[in-house]
């Protein structure tokens, strides 16, 4: 339901009263203006539909209780950042017309396997709420949450002008029940399927959307990894005009690619599948034009995929690259040269993810292109921590001098130096996020051989917009003061294998007062660093440590002094079996309004 529909709706107040309960009389009988109360009400209904960032509304609903009801009675879409946080019948009973919303569940370290499976973040109880409250829902959007087949089923049916799923990082459900959201959802305009966990029930889904014309403007599936009927997907791509967005898994070729795409030349984000030919193939298809397929589509904006590459076949997009705003390697093994002959071309480029297969050379290259990249993301083709990585220091600096106006970067290497930090922090002040993740532990500036602190230090200084960071090699508790004193804006902050005292993280915790989500992995901080928060926690998120040197005793005293923040403490499958003395595993804290959550497994211990 829009703002303007809500509006018109009465509000929680307006009960239909008669004229006469609408005015008062004065001693001489004359009217006067309705209640005061209401006007102000009615105005801010009014106003409020046009608030839309989550924080301004979140601000409004503090004023008073006036504006805490109108805020309610407007809001149409909602945002849980962690599912335990509040309980599913607390939202619906306060957000009543709701059609759109988004929750996340695990935690981020989840996706590095530091979570042991069925952790929880079950969808269930969530869904059985909306189904009751929220018949007009038309869009859900979940991340890192277990979401079953009667999930899915449960959706299906009790929204009958359901339009948008977005599932990423998302586990539990298989073919089975994308079945059931395609066959009864019949206004589905997105299926959005992103790094989830697909179990493959041989079930052939794409068979079960509507036979006549589909409203879908967007199908992403490049995570399933099972078989899909061809000629069904190429049927209903046929029968989908509104289709713009489409992203094919693995197992689509690039005969059948090539197929798909006269089918849906109006195509702005493609995800290719293999980008290979498949192993049987005829003459006929071995003739086909590929550079004509792509140079139709002369909407595409986004290029992703990539997954199987034949090098030999990257012309085929030449094309389309004069266009492209986003192009996403990170699946392509190619190397530099192959890189350049298609960078090239990439002028108006501003988002790149690829592989560090490219090497140096190749992020030359983008940097002496790409002079619009606003975010770029380089991973290992190798995450060993004993190999000589193919990027280092060159092409960050590289990418400093050439990508100017860069505002987001995440970049894995083995070797660095804080002088291309620096250059970074100097040539690139806008960077919102920076994470510098080098590979191996306590890793030093690998010129000078001094730790990165001066490094980091310049990234929290000169970038005044910095709201995320990661951080990584050789670091002493001189980072971390850095990150104290000037990273006043930065609200996620991810620590591996660093700090050399509690002080460290007593600097963070006393010194970034919109710290959000902090999360700490095989660094030395104990219970003295996990003390010297307790004024900050009740405003965070969450607190993530693993394999630090905390101790039961020290979650304790903070479960006890704090009755709404949940404690829980546990040790994943990597820590099973090792050797922690009085250290616990794993500790995950948030704040929350339920309590300890009712579904917690057994090896989770809530304090």
């Amino acid at each position: 339901m829009s703002g303007e529909d809500r509006c018109s709706e009465m509000s929680e107040d307006d009960e239909g009263p008669s004229p006469s309960d609408l005015t008062n009389r004065n001693r001489n009988g004359d009217s006067c203006s309705p209640f005061p109360d209401q006007v102000l009400e009615n105005v801010l209904e009014s106003v409020l539909c046009f608030l839309t960032s989550r924080r301004d509304r979140n601000a409004a609903s503090l004023v008073c209780k006036s504006w805490y009801r109108a805020e309610a009675l407007t809001r149409s879409e909602v945002f849980i950042g962690n599912c335990y946080a509040i309980s599913p019948r607390r939202v619906t009973d306060r957000f009543r017309g709701v059609n759109s919303v988004v929750i996340k569940g695990k935690p981020r370290f989840a996706d590095f396997s530091l979570l042991p499976p069925d952790w929880g973040a079950h969808f269930t109880p969530w869904g059985t709420a909306m189904a009751d409250a929220y018949r007009a829902l038309e869009k859900l959007y979940l991340k890192r949450m277990s979401i079953t087949y009667n999930d899915l089923a449960l959706l299906a049916c009790s929204f009958p002008v359901f339009k948008e799923l977005v599932l990423v990082c998302c586990d539990g459900f298989g073919t089975s029940g994308l079945a059931v959201v395609a066959s009864q959802c019949r206004q589905l305009r997105v299926l959005d399927l992103m790094e989830s966990d697909v179990a493959d029930d041989e079930v052939d889904w794409i068979s079960c959307f509507p036979e006549n014309e589909t409203c879908l403007q967007s199908l992403i599936f490049d995570c399933v990894d099972c078989p899909i009927n061809f000629e069904a997907l190429e049927q209903l791509v046929a029968r989908s005009p509104s289709l713009r967005k489409l992203r094919l898994n693995q197992h689509i070729s690039l005969w059948q690619l090539h197929r798909l795409m006269s089918r849906a030349p109006q195509l702005t984000h493609l995800g290719t599948g293999s980008f290979s030919p498949s192993e049987v193939v005829s003459q006929n298809d071995q003739e086909l034009n590929y550079d004509s397929a792509f140079a139709a589509c002369k909407s595409l904006v986004c290029l992703s995929g990539f997954r199987e590459i034949v090098p030999d076949y990257l012309p085929a997009i030449y094309p389309v690259c004069d266009n492209l705003t986003s192009l996403n390697f990170s699946y392509a093994n190619i190397n530099d040269e192959q890189l350049k002959s298609v960078i090239r071309h990439c002028r108006k480029l501003q988002i790149f993810w690829v592989l560090d297969s490219i090497c140096d050379e190749g992020l030359q290259a983008v940097a002496a292109t790409c002079k619009d990249l606003r975010e770029l993301r380089v991973f290992p083709i190798d995450a060993r921590e004993d190999i000589e990585g193919p990027v280092s220091e060159i092409g960050l600096q590289a990418i400093s001098e050439g990508c100017r106006r860069l505002q987001s970067i995440l970049y894995f290497c083995q070797r660095m130096t804080n002088a291309a930090v620096i250059a970074m922090s100097k040539n690139c002040p806008d960077l919102v996020a920076f994470r510098l993740c080098i590979m191996g532990r306590h890793r030093p500036d690998h010129i000078t051989g001094e730790p990165m602190d001066e490094g980091f230090g310049a990234i929290v200084k000169n970038c005044k917009k910095l709201t995320r960071l990661a951080v990584s090699g050789l670091l002493t508790d001189k980072a971390f003061g850095y990150i104290g004193e000037y990273g006043k804006l930065v609200r996620t902050l991810s620590v591996a294998f660093a700090g050399d005292s509690d002080m460290g993280l007593k600097y963070v915790l006393e010194g970034c007062p919109r710290l959000q989500k902090l999360e700490i992995r095989d660094s030395p901080f104990g219970d003295l660093a996990l003390s010297s928060g307790l004024h900050h926690y009740y405003n965070m998120r969450f607190l993530w440590m693993s394999s630090c040197k905390v101790t039961r005793r020290g979650c304790e005293v903070i479960a006890r002094q704090f009755p709404r923040l949940v404690v829980e403490v546990f040790n994943s499958e990597e820590q099973e079996g090792r050797e922690t003395g009085d250290y616990i595993g794993t500790l995950y804290m948030y704040r929350s309004l339920e309590g300890p959550r009712a579904d917690a497994p057994e090896f989770v211990h809530i304090l």
